[in-house]
């Protein structure tokens, strides 16, 4: 197979898995769970409403990384809502282990990495921008 369908396929594979595992979280708070953000942003001296940008994390980006429409920028976001995540509700497992002996915060860390990658490499030529 030619290496650059290869990279292709590969972006495309990671962009459109990360945005569909990144929006069924942003789907569930859609649907009720988005209270208690506001509470926890407050609660870190910011100012409340600024918890309801964890849409654009987990919604918006995840809709640009699928369709591969300014998928550089959706990874960005994802990353950032990753690591604000990590900040106001998962400090406290930073060097805990989860009970299968896995880092506590490896789906975060996952998540955090790939989108870095989308950011860094781009979505390749099956996207809205590489047509």
């Amino acid at each position: 197979m030619n290496p650059a369908l290869q990279q292709d396929l590969a972006r495309l594979f990671l962009r459109v898995t990360l945005g569909v595992l990144i929006l069924l979280h942003g789907l569930a708070k859609l649907n009720g769970g988005l209270s208690g953000i506001p509470g926890m942003v407050a609660g870190a001296g910011l100012p409340g409403w600024l918890g309801y940008a964890v849409l654009i994390g987990e919604v918006l980006a995840p809709l640009l990384l699928i369709a591969g429409f300014h998928a550089r920028i959706g990874g960005v976001l994802v990353a950032i809502n990753m690591l604000v995540a990590v900040y106001l509700a998962h400090m406290g497992q930073l060097g805990s282990f989860n009970r299968g002996g896995g880092w506590a915060l490896e789906l975060q860390a996952m998540f955090f990495v790939a989108a870095v990658v989308v950011a860094l490499t781009g979505p390749g030529r099956f996207s809205v921008n590489g047509r």
